[in-house]
């Protein structure tokens, strides 16, 4: 028994031992930041704008993968066309598109023509506009509001992109916006630094990065620090993603996505590289070759209407002099999958195919079709119209709360809505034929299907005369619950 236990303790001891786990070793991993805020802003500026020799350029110079198509130097004699299709900005254009075509107009509680002529003034939508598109592409910005008599007797708005910006935050709440305009005079540059707190703003004037006297150009001489009592800031950040590598920051839609819009590009290249090596080629013997009837000589072919090449005529007693044409083949097919499948990653949850007119399947086009292919789409969409509803009211109350203070009257809050329409909603026709059955079959009202054929888009006395109309037409007769008192008069 003494034996048995030793052993089991022995056993247990071993069981213990091997399940022992060692700590890991403390150590640090240091990465090196290849491009900061600016960097990345003005990088995906150039991918939203497009251009093939930008492009080229910048990838020369930003340090990182030399293996990058755009960054890559082809073998002297070797070259390829490099091409840009573009996509980065057509995505972007067309989710702004589809934001400000779908924002109806703004209800104030009161003020309402006031602000009309503001946001006339100022061409707000237009400014909007803008200003999604950049906070798409940057990943930020914020909207400024100042006063010049000169150019209005509003007030006036502006919107500062992500890279023009510095936002100061304190325990997570904005405490400054720090807006940059640059000037140029005498062949220096300076550079405006206007602070936007609450309750005031200081103008900073800078050059090589040191102050400088604020009178030192004519468009900063005539600035001085303002203050009010009230504690507002005029100024409102807009941003619809969150950066994970710049805190307080906001994600461009393109950040995570270049390696993708890199592979599309060459995916494109290559194909357009392999049409242009691919191409028909003309082979004709000397002795038919065109020839200049005043001189004899062999005429050169022209690059665009009669490409040939010369060949040596046949040398032998039976042989014939003969035009050939000869074209290597184009596995279309490969680099058809290769670039969907590029196309796919540079959309992948941004928006969907359909929305830019792709439809590579030639499925069928109808209601509930076109609404599960915009899915994605829509989830962007939502995420943009989410933001705007939360910034639009504080900034429509900001704009009237500066207008206030400059005309020294009370400042009120202002009770702001921002509606924006259904995306990709169904046809009429389609919402008639459900409604219709839906009626017919006694399981809505007369009152529920006019409020789901037209929505917010009738108006409460057309609404009920709309339903009185239906229900006259369908004999419908409405009557007063008869009393009591009614009841026993008629039976007696």
């Amino acid at each position: 028994m003494k034996l048995f236990r030793t052993m089991a303790e022995k056993i247990r001891s071993e069981i213990q031992t091997w399940l022992r786990i060692q700590p890991a070793q403390v150590s640090s991993i240091q990465l090196q930041e290849i491009l900061n805020y600016d960097g990345n802003a003005i990088k995906n500026r150039i991918w939203y704008r497009g251009d093939s020799e930008e492009l080229s350029q910048l990838y020369k110079q930003v340090p990182g993968d030399r293996t990058r198509f755009w960054a890559a130097v082809p073998t002297r004699g070797m070259e390829i066309r490099k091409i840009h299709v573009g996509i980065p900005g057509v995505i972007t254009d067309t989710l702004t598109d589809i934001v400000i075509s779908d924002m109806n107009d703004f209800d104030l509680s009161a003020r309402q023509e006031e602000w009309e002529e503001i946001s006339k003034e100022n061409k707000f939508k237009d400014m909007l506009s803008e200003a999604i598109t950049e906070t798409l592409v940057i990943g930020d910005g914020a909207f400024k509001v100042s006063f010049d008599t000169t150019l209005s007797q509003y007030p006036i708005i502006e919107f500062y992109p992500g890279d023009k910006i510095d936002i100061i935050y304190n325990q997570g709440r904005v405490k400054e916006i720090i807006f940059k305009s640059v000037y140029h005079q005498n062949r220096q540059e300076y550079v405006l630094l206007e602070t936007y707190g609450k309750g005031y703003i200081n103008y900073t004037l800078t050059k090589d990065g040191r102050e400088c006297d604020i009178k030192s150009i004519p468009e900063t001489a005539d600035l001085t620090d303002i203050v009010w009592s009230d504690n507002f800031l005029m100024a409102v950040p807009l941003q619809f993603l969150k950066s994970s590598k710049w805190k307080g920051r906001g994600k461009s839609i393109f950040d995570g996505k270049t390696d993708a819009f890199d592979s599309l590009d060459e995916s494109w290249s290559q194909w357009m590289d392999a049409l242009r090596a691919n191409r028909t080629k003309e082979y004709i013997p000397t002795e038919l070759i065109p020839r200049n009837p005043n001189t004899g000589e062999l005429i050169t072919p022209n690059t665009f209407d009669n490409r040939f090449l010369q060949s040596d005529g046949a040398m032998d007693e039976n042989g014939k002099a003969v035009i050939s044409l000869v074209q290597g083949e184009i596995p279309h097919e490969s680099y058809l999958a290769t670039y969907v499948t590029a196309l796919d990653l540079c959309l992948q949850g941004l928006i969907s195919p359909s929305t830019l007119g792709i439809d590579g399947n030639k499925i069928n086009d109808n209601a509930l079709a076109q609404r599960e292919r915009e899915k994605t789409t829509l989830y962007t969409r939502n995420k943009i119209i989410a933001s705007l509803q939360k910034v639009l009211p504080v900034l429509i109350n900001i704009i009237l709360k500066a207008y206030d203070v400059w005309r020294r009257i009370p400042i009120k809050d202002v009770d702001v809505t921002v509606e924006f329409g259904e995306y990709a909603s169904p046809a009429f026709s389609d919402v008639v034929d459900v409604i219709s059955k839906a009626r017919a079959n006694g399981i809505m009202s007369v009152e529920r299907c006019v409020k789901e054929l037209y929505g917010d888009t009738i108006t409460e006395n057309d609404f009920f005369e709309e339903v009185n109309r239906i229900k006259t037409e369908q004999g419908i007769i409405e009557l007063d619950e008869p009393s009591i008192k009614e009841i026993n008069e008629n039976n007696t």
